[in-house]
């Protein structure tokens, strides 16, 4: 399955985004473009044990991205 499906299936539900420098946000897909910029809303960061509300939309680049998992 090609990485753009995979997101598209998964949209509108919640996917945990691993980014460069060892962060974490989770939140609800809500859209993603080709080259793999994606909006979460009711996002968190989530950093061990410790969570942090991200207030409205969030935008994330493409190349910060390491990997999206549902």
């Amino acid at each position: 399955m090609k990485p753009l499906e995979m997101l598209q299936q998964h949209l509108h539900q919640r996917v945990l985004v691993e980014l460069r420098g060892g962060r974490s946000v989770r939140g609800t897909l809500d859209a993603f473009d080709q080259h793999l910029n994606v909006v979460l809303s009711q996002a968190e960061e989530v950093d061990g044990e410790v969570t942090t509300q991200k207030p409205g939309m969030t935008l994330l680049r493409g190349d910060n991205i390491v990997f999206i998992s549902p």
